[in-house]
């Protein structure tokens, strides 16, 4: 039995209520509550900017078994609007681990609930669709009962109310790290890297390839990003509706029109190089979120096996003539992958730069070189 005081609720908005326990900082959180099946890179996943706004399941269900280690942050933060696991471990053991998960989740302002039903709760949402909540804890859980103990239906109505209202607003603003051009010294090809809320393994794996990166923030205009004079321009990961970015999405149909610069583009970074070039997006009904999903090379037919994270997806259909599509989700055959034929340009939705793997496509970051 819970004491009451470390009770926790997870309250969707179609009213399904779970109870759990309480775990990071107890208080009250509301987001865009997602699922993600990876086995492992809880790490990744709690400190990638893209996961900005939400409210994250692990489906897998013992976490934090590993602890925390500082080393394989893709961010300097968490973005996650709260946290969900099925058993939190308070044991870990790895020569590298520093902290356990809970205390890192308290470092980080996070309101998180374990020992919840996390197979229910990723049905519920596969079924129904991603749709937003509320997890609270503490005080303002205690609020929230009768004297009994029992559920203030009153109270929960307008709990529902807060939560159908929430909305993720200013994604890429919101995550970025950078103020102004940086620049990691190598001794290859310089490359810009545009930070849309960019995961630090990105720059790993260009810096491995011996390029100078030069981040870049989401404002930055498409005339200093070509006086920079780049070799080739990488478009980052991030979070939100791709189509909300509507200055970004004008500069770099303005880099485009330039012609001159290779360009790759990952995740939102792919996203919203299509809509630059033309294209639509939409909304998925669940997203993609795991280091699971099976993609197909259009042209080889060969398999990866790859990470994932995305709600929206670019619309095949949509795709101008000089795009074609270059891989393709064998979940749900949603566009994974686009290369325009009349400029040096590139993109795929999943992550190459996987720090906690699959690391299929990190050859992906060679042909880019190639290119330039």
């Amino acid at each position: 039995m819970i004491p009451i005081n470390d009770k926790a609720y997870l309250i969707l908005a179609d009213g399904t209520v779970f109870e759990g326990e309480a775990a990071g900082v107890k208080g009250k959180t509301v987001g865009e509550t997602v699922f993600t099946t990876g086995m492992t890179g809880y790490l990744e996943t709690l400190t990638d900017p893209s996961y900005f706004g939400q409210i994250v399941t692990q489906t897998f269900p013992l976490i934090g078994n590993y602890g925390v280690i500082p080393e394989d942050f893709e961010s300097k933060k968490s973005y996650v609007r709260g946290y969900i696991v099925r058993e939190l471990c308070d044991g870990p053991s790895n020569f590298r681990c520093e902290s356990s998960l809970n205390e890192f989740l308290k470092k980080q302002n996070i309101t998180a609930i374990c020992g919840i039903d996390t197979r229910a709760l990723t049905k519920k949402l596969r079924e129904s669709g991603v749709m937003n909540g509320m997890i609270l804890s503490g005080a303002d859980m205690l609020k929230l009962l009768l004297p009994d103990g029992n559920l203030d239906e009153t109270k929960l109505e307008e709990c529902l109310e807060e939560i159908r209202k929430y909305k993720i607003v200013d994604a890429v603003k919101n995550v970025q790290s950078v103020s102004d051009c940086k620049c990691e010294a190598g001794k290859g090809k310089r490359v810009v890297l545009f930070d849309f809320g960019a995961k630090t393994n990105i720059q790993r794996e260009l810096e491995k390839r011996g390029c100078s990166v030069i981040t870049v923030p989401y404002d930055t205009s498409a005339e200093k990003i070509i006086e920079l004079n780049p070799d080739g321009i990488m478009l980052s990961n991030g979070p939100g509706d791709p189509a909300e970015n509507i200055g970004v999405i004008k500069e770099i149909k303005k880099i485009c029109d330039y012609g001159k610069i290779p360009i790759f583009g990952i995740c939102l970074g792919h996203q919203m190089l299509a809509l630059a070039r033309g294209a639509e997006t939409c909304r998925l009904k669940y997203g993609h979120r795991g280091g699971n999903h099976p993609v197909k090379d259009v042209k080889t037919g060969r398999i990866y096996i790859t990470s994932q994270n995305h709600g929206y997806a670019v619309k095949t259909e949509s795709l101008p003539s000089f795009a074609k599509e270059t891989f393709v989700n064998l979940n749900d055959g949603t566009c994974e992958g686009v290369e325009y034929t009349d400029i040096p340009a590139f993109s795929v939705q999943f992550h190459p730069e996987a720090c906690g793997g699959p690391h299929d496509t990190n050859f992906l970051f060679d042909r880019f070189l190639r290119i330039i």
